[in-house]
């Protein structure tokens, strides 16, 4: 028998995105980071400064912490999303390194997909580009709560406020057009450290924290839906020990809500319902479960209950749809085209799709509507109408970003060829 313990997490965990157009130092800032909140090893750090020298640098190139594909590191720039850990006393951390190239936007809606803070860089020098208000734009739409604009290189202009004062105003001003939640603007500079994990001395006009004090203390947990149930199960466990012949559960991740045992709940799609008997984390019995935790639910009544199905409140169930309207970033080259049938992932359950239409095409520099368009193409997002074979339990996108997202995947291949955020 599991023994009962308290479900709340030892360490907070925030999953934050980088991204920036060429230059701007993002992986010179990660880099920083790691450095600064002694997150590598003295080995590392002389491997990096090693090749710093033999590159005719006079100093520590800190992109070569994350820049691990050799192109990258030929091409000075970033390429595929690279996923790197640190943790500090107060907090884990998982970070996407995503690309800024247009090329890559497909990258970039990966390793943001899953993000509680987006973090945009921008070259003092250069003040606000095109690349700056894309990467805004994507980071918007993928609804992530908190954004934080690093203006980087302040070195690079002498500490000027004024500087950093016109890149503020206007990102302030284009950030209203958008979805942004919460907005903060940070000078710093990678290469030197200032505002990094150190408050600066050459910017004491700047009152605000540094950005590690910021991502330290950032609020993320009121950002999940915690109050609509849904527990989309990934695995039926079924023991074939003699000791546990009774246990059935469920396991899965939870998507939203708080389960606690003694709840009444609604299976979908069979529609039975019955009482949690109890929640397992491991082998321990714990007494509430609440995103992102992935647990094993038992209940009361021995039910059908397969992989796909949905557990959730029996007066708060989502909608099973099969008129799927959502925005579609499409990730290969051939494009996606009315008619096309594909198979659509959405959390545990899998079914086909057809493309009923295409609406429109977003512009994500400009936020034009190409309502002209019949077709997708490789990076592009747009709005689309789908048919599926199989109801999909699923929410508006702005309120669950797990149960109302999916991926498409080509049936012929089984490569992921689409992401698609439900309207």
């Amino acid at each position: 028998m599991p023994v009962a313990a308290s479900s709340r997490p030892s360490m907070d965990l925030l999953r934050f995105a980088t991204a920036g157009s060429v230059d701007d130092g993002k992986s010179t800032l990660i880099g920083r980071l790691l450095l600064d909140s002694k997150s590598i090893f003295a080995d590392q750090l002389e491997a990096v400064e090693r090749t710093s020298i033999s590159k005719g640098y006079d100093y520590t190139d800190l992109a070569l912490l994350t820049d691990g594909l050799r192109s990258e590191r030929e091409q000075g720039i970033t390429i595929d999303v690279a996923y790197r850990y640190f943790a500090t006393p107060n907090r884990k951390f998982i970070i996407a390194d995503t690309p800024g190239h247009v090329q890559y936007t497909r990258n970039m809606v990966t390793g943001a997909s899953t993000a509680d803070l987006g973090l945009v860089l921008v070259d003092a020098r250069q003040g606000l580009t095109e690349q700056s208000h894309r990467h805004a734009v994507i980071l918007s739409l993928l609804r992530v709560p908190h954004l934080v604009l690093a203006v980087n290189k302040m070195d690079l202009v002498d500490y000027s406020q004024d500087v950093f004062n016109q890149i503020q105003q206007e990102f302030t001003s284009f950030a209203t057009k958008l979805r942004v939640p919460d907005l903060t603007v940070i000078p710093i500079s990678a290469l030197n450290g200032d505002n990094v994990v150190n408050r600066s001395e050459h910017m004491g006009w700047y009152e605000g924290p540094s950005l590690m004090h910021h991502i330290e203390h950032v609020h993320v947990a009121s950002d999940r839906d915690l109050v609509d149930a849904r527990f989309p199960v990934q695995y039926v466990i079924r023991p074939k020990s003699d000791e546990f012949h009774d246990y059935r559960g469920y396991a899965g991740r939870i998507a939203g809500g708080v389960l606690k045992p003694g709840d009444e709940v609604l299976v979908l799609p069979s529609g039975f319902t019955s009482t949690i008997a109890g929640i397992d984390l491991f082998d321990t019995e714990i007494e509430e479960a609440f995103p992102p935790m992935s647990v094993t639910v038992r209940l009361a009544d021995d039910l059908d209950v397969s992989r796909g199905d949905m557990i959730c409140r029996p007066q708060n169930a989502p909608e099973p749809l099969q008129d799927i309207d959502a925005m579609v970033c499409w990730m290969v080259n051939a494009p996606l085209r009315p008619r096309q049938k594909l198979a659509i992932k959405h959390t545990t359950r899998t079914g086909r799709a057809m493309v009923k239409d295409i609406q429109y095409r977003l512009d994500v520099n400009t936020l034009h509507r190409d309502l002209e368009t019949n077709e997708l193409g490789l990076n592009e997002i747009g709005r689309v109408h789908l048919r599926t074979t199989v109801p999909l339990f699923c929410d508006p996108y702005e309120k669950n970003r797990t149960t109302g997202s999916f991926v498409l995947v080509d049936e012929a291949t089984g490569v992921t060829v689409g992401a698609g955020m439900i309207n």
